[in-house]
């Protein structure tokens, strides 16, 4: 794993009862330092200097293939 390597992320938000999906890309690396993904969306310091993610409407975080 190089450390240009990312993965795509997509999340599922809730909003007063509306859904909607963002996908995002992390840094593959940052993964490998955390065994849960919400541990890595909220404490990697590699995620957070790209992106706030609002975990009170965070309803669901996948890993996506690559193949997209």
């Amino acid at each position: 794993m190089t450390a240009l390597e990312t993965r795509r992320v997509q999340l599922l938000f809730v909003d007063e009862g509306s859904y909607h999906r963002e996908t995002i890309t992390i840094p593959a690396s940052a993964l490998a330092s955390h065994d849960r993904l919400i541990d890595c969306l909220r404490e990697e310091p590699a995620v957070l200097e790209q992106l706030y993610v609002d975990v009170g409407r965070l309803c669901a975080a996948y890993l996506l293939d690559d193949e997209g």
